[in-house]
C-alpha cells in the first residue's frame, strides 16, 4: 500500500514537471512566465534534472511493486529450472560406492609356494629391501599365528620392530599395510569405522572402513596395524570386532556401520552392516608404560601374542623376493598342514599332565579355545620349518603362563621352581625356553 501511494505521488510530480518543461520549451523566452516565475536557462536546467530524477524513481518503484506482487513472483518462479533435492540421489558412502564401480583385477598369484617358502622369502625380503632383520622363529610365529586368529599383539622394547614387522609383511605381499594410529580418547567402534554426519548427510568414512570394504571385493591378504593399541582401552573400541571374530562361521560376521538402510547404499552392505573380511588381520603393537592401559585377559585369549625381544644377526639373512599369495591359497596351506603335521600323541599326553598340574597349583587351565588353537598352530608351525616343542612353548608361554601375572606374586615366586621342574620333566630339560624365561622373570620381579 505504501509503495502504491509513493508511486502516485511520483507520477503526479513527474506530470507537473513534465508540463513545466513543455511550457519552457515551446513558449517564447520573454513570455515564459509560470506562476510569476521567469523561466531562464538556469531554471530550465533544474526542471530538466528534476524531471529525469522523477522518471527514474518512477521506473524503480514500478519494478519493485511488480516483483513483490505474488502473481508475478509465481510466474518468475515457474520460469526457473527446478533443482533436484540433494538427498534424493546422493550417496552417503561416496568412497565405498566408488569402489563398487571399480573393476578389480587380481594379480597373478603364486600358488606353488609353501609355508616354509613364505617364511624364508619374507625374512630375506625384509632384510634386503627394508633393512629389517627378524629371527626366523618370530616370522614362523607370525605366519603360523595367522592360522588361529585374526588378532595379533606384538610386544617388546622400543626399537625391536613391532610396527615394522606388520608393515614389512604388507610390502612383501605387494599390498601395503594400513596403519591406524590409536587415539587416547577412543571408546567405541565409530572411532575406528567413522560416523554419519547429520549436517552433510554423508558418512565420514575412515581409512579402515574403506580397506575393509575393499578387502571384501578382493582375494589379497590385508594387514591392518593398530599402532599403540593400548593407549586406549582396546576392550572398548575393539569390543565388537573381538565378539564377531569368535563366530565360527565367517560368513555371519557382520559389524554394524549404520542403523538403517538406504536404497543406494554400497552393494556389500546388508541392512547397514558390513561383513568382516576373512582376508584381513589386525596387528596391534603394545607398549607397557605409564601412558598405556593394561590389556585384559579377554583380549589376550583371543589374540596371538608375540614378544619381540631381539633382532636377528644380519649376516645370517638370505635373499628373498616378493610373493603374491591369495587368501585361498594361504588357507589351503594351513588346512594341508593340519593333515600332514598332526601333533604327536606323546605331546598331547604331556599337555594333559601340564594342564592338570596348573589347575591344582595355580587354578589356571588351557580351556577349549587354547586346546583348539594348539591342535592347529603346532602343525602349521611345523610346516613353516619349525620344531614341535618350540610351537608348544609359544602358546604355553603366551597364553597360559601369562595368566600367572594376575596371581599372588609371592605365591608364584614360591612355586616357580616347582613349575620349571615340571616343564623339564615333561618336555626335556630347558626345552621350554620361553616358558622358563617368563617364569623366572615373574620370580625375579618379587623382592
Amino acid at each position: 500500500m505504501k509503495h502504491k501511494k509513493l508511486l502516485i505521488a511520483f507520477l503526479v510530480m513527474t506530470i507537473v514537471f513534465g508540463l513545466l518543461l513543455l511550457l519552457a520549451l515551446f513558449l517564447p523566452y520573454d513570455k515564459a512566465v509560470i506562476d510569476g516565475l521567469l523561466v531562464n536557462s538556469e531554471t530550465l536546467l533544474i526542471i530538466v534534472i528534476l524531471f529525469f530524477v522523477l522518471v527514474i524513481g518512477l521506473i524503480i518503484l514500478f519494478l519493485q511493486i511488480s516483483f513483490s506482487n505474488p502473481l508475478t513472483q509465481i510466474n518468475i518462479d515457474k520460469a526457473k529450472p527446478v533443482s533436484k533435492k540433494i538427498n534424493d540421489n546422493s550417496k552417503r558412502f561416496p568412497m565405498l560406492s566408488n569402489l563398487d564401480e571399480m573393476n578389480f583385477i587380481d594379480p597373478l598369484y603364486d600358488n606353488s609356494v609353501s609355508l616354509k617358502d613364505i617364511c624364508l622369502s619374507f625374512q630375506g625380503y625384509a632384510a634386503r629391501e627394508l633393512g629389517l632383520y627378524y629371527n626366523i622363529s618370530d616370522i614362523r610365529k607370525f605366519i603360523a599365528g595367522m592360522s588361529i586368529t585374526k588378532v595379533f599383539i606384538l610386544q617388546g622394547m622400543s626399537g625391536t620392530g613391532k610396527t615394522s614387522l606388520a608393515y614389512a609383511f604388507g610390502e612383501f605381499l605387494s599390498n601395503p599395510s594400513t596403519i591406524v594410529p590409536i587415539q587416547p580418547m577412543w571408546k567405541e567402534r565409530t572411532d575406528l569405522l567413522g560416523y554419519y554426519n547429520e549436517f552433510t548427510k554423508k558418512f565420514n568414512e575412515s581409512t579402515l572402513l574403506t580397506k575393509m570394504y575393499e578387502a571384501n571385493l578382493r582375494h589379497d591378504i590385508y594387514i591392518t596395524v593398530l599402532d599403540e593399541l593400548n593407549i586406549a582401552r582396546v576392550e572398548y573400541y575393539f569390543a565388537e570386532f573381538l565378539s564377531l571374530l569368535e563366530i565360527p562361521d565367517e560368513k555371519k560376521r557382520y559389524i554394524d556401520v549404520v542403523s538403517d538402510s538406504w536404497k543406494n547404499d554400497p552393494k556389500e552392505f546388508k541392512k547397514g552392516k558390513l561383513k568382516l573380511p576373512n582376508n584381513m588381520w589386525f596387528v596391534g603393537t603394545a607398549n607397557n608404560d605409564d601412558s598405556t592401559f593394561a590389556i585384559s585377559d579377554k583380549v589376550y585369549d583371543r589374540a596371538m601374542v608375540i614378544d619381540l625381544e631381539s633382532r636377528a644377526d644380519n649376516l645370517l639373512i638370505n635373499d628373498g623376493e616378493k610373493i603374491n599369495v591369495s587368501i585361498d591359497h594361504l588357507e589351503f596351506l594351513y588346512n594341508r598342514a593340519t593333515l600332514e603335521f598332526e601333533m604327536r600323541e606323546l605331546n598331547m599326553r604331556r599337555l594333559q599332565k601340564l594342564d592338570k598340574y596348573l589347575i591344582e597349583t595355580f587354578q589356571i587351565s588351557f580351556g577349549n579355545r587354547i586346546t583348539k588353537q594348539l591342535k592347529r598352530y603346532v602343525p602349521v608351525y611345523l610346516a613353516c620349518g619349525g620344531d614341535e616343542i618350540d610351537a608348544i612353548d609359544d602358546l604355553i608361554s603366551s597364553k597360559i603362563l601369562r595368566k600367572l601375572e594376575s596371581k599372588n606374586p609371592v605365591y608364584v615366586k614360591n612355586q616357580a621352581d616347582g613349575l620349571i621342574d615340571k616343564l623339564d620333566s615333561l618336555f626335556g630339560e630347558n626345552r621350554m625356553k620361553q616358558s622358563i624365561r617368563l617364569i623366572k622373570r615373574y620370580k625375579d620381579s618379587v623382592n
